[in-house]
């Protein structure tokens, strides 16, 4: 795969109003961000033959995608449903890429909706993750605990404290008060994520990303065919995925994870370093996920992080400006999808909300990052 790099686009994109969507289920916030993304792209639902989306959470389907697929009265030569956690968005268009390069496709919609912010109208029994039997029974069963062995740990290996953790969160919720469609858009302080309760110590509430009802879409075609498009394409130049374990009990360390060699094969692919980003869109699920993954990715060297997000540093006009649109933090948790979306808006030049734009954005990359810290994806874009 390492003679593809901008040879293929994204040329359409689209979100759904996020936060609480008691009207909505699962299927309607597909289908909604689905109509979106086509508008965007200025084509029907006749002009995809490809198709891929997430499972559901609140049950388990077989072919999820062709039943979506059919609902938005598509008929794909190629279909397909992912389930890699939070890396499953940059998964998606990475599978676009390879169904098109392989001739199984012109032009793949991908889509990811979650309906986690109020309850699911659709009947269904929870999906299981395989491990709750070692695990759950001596306590350890949240995300929350999963990652906060992570900030407990890096805290120990660095010196990192909660309030370096701090300013991950305030940085993303100032980029989150720019954005009309972020959940929570009143300005933190230092102190305010300070004053929050624990949730897993040494994790506090504003460390933790939101639940969310909402969506997000992104139409894949070649770069040639993305020229006929209306709107500004933009070129996928690297990809890289890497998964270095499962379960966490089995993690060979939970300071470095499996974002370093993603970013690393995504960098090789495109022909590309750290210092060529103009942004980043970082899979922010718990703030130490952000510190990580900024070390893991090279901005700064493992163990700078608690430096290397303050003063400034990672928001609009700032060296590396990080999750523009508010991130999971306090935009919305679509599993990272909004990521994506927003990164392709960034180089298109987002006009209507100049004011969280970053200046001659060129080049950004984008983080996947899912289950027990164990699932990692890297997609990085650049402008056409």
């Amino acid at each position: 795969m390492s003679n593809i790099s901008g040879k293929y686009a994204i040329v359409g994109v689209a979100e759904t109003k996020v936060g609480k969507r008691p009207d909505a289920s699962t299927h309607s916030l597909h289908l909604e961000c689905i109509k979106a993304c086509l508008d965007d792209a200025g084509i029907t639902a006749a002009d995809v033959d490809g198709f891929i989306t997430n499972q559901p959470l609140n049950d388990a389907h077989r072919s999820y995608a062709v039943r979506m697929a059919n609902m938005a009265r598509m008929r794909p030569n190629y279909a397909t449903d992912l389930a890699l956690g939070g890396a499953t968005p940059i998964a998606m268009v990475q599978n676009a890429v390879m169904a098109i390069e392989a001739g199984m496709a012109n032009t793949v919609m991908c889509v990811h909706a979650r309906k986690r912010g109020t309850p699911d109208p659709t009947p269904g029994h929870p999906i299981r993750h395989g491990d709750e039997h070692w695990e759950e029974p001596w306590g350890h069963f949240s995300a929350v605990a999963n990652h906060a062995f992570a900030a407990q740990r890096h805290m120990y290996e660095f010196g990192t404290t909660s309030e370096d953790l701090a300013h991950v969160a305030v940085a993303t919720r100032k980029h989150a008060c720019l954005n009309q469609n972020a959940t929570m858009r009143k300005p933190m302080t230092i102190a305010d994520h300070q004053a929050s309760r624990f949730i897993v110590d040494p994790l506090r509430l504003f460390d933790c990303a939101l639940e969310s009802d909402g969506g997000g879409a992104v139409l894949v075609t070649s770069a040639e065919r993305a020229r006929d498009f209306p709107k500004r394409p933009v070129a996928i130049l690297g990809m890289g995925q890497h998964h270095p374990h499962f379960s966490l009990m089995d993690a060979p360390t939970l300071t470095t994870l499996g974002g370093k060699k993603s970013s690393e094969l995504a960098y090789q692919r495109a022909g590309l370093t750290p210092k060529d980003m103009d942004f980043a869109e970082i899979y922010d699920c718990f703030t130490i996920t952000t510190m990580i993954t900024l070390e893991d990715y090279g901005f700064c060297q493992k163990g700078e992080g608690k430096d290397f997000v303050k003063n400034g540093r990672i928001e609009v006009g700032g060296e590396l400006p990080v999750n523009t649109h508010g991130g999971l933090l306090s935009q919305a948790h679509i599993e990272g999808m909004l990521h994506v979306t927003e990164a392709v808006r960034q180089l298109r030049g987002n006009q209507v909300e100049p004011e969280r734009q970053v200046k001659n954005a060129k080049t950004g990359i984008v983080s996947g990052h899912g289950g027990s810290l164990c699932m990692h994806a890297t997609l990085i874009l650049g402008a056409l």
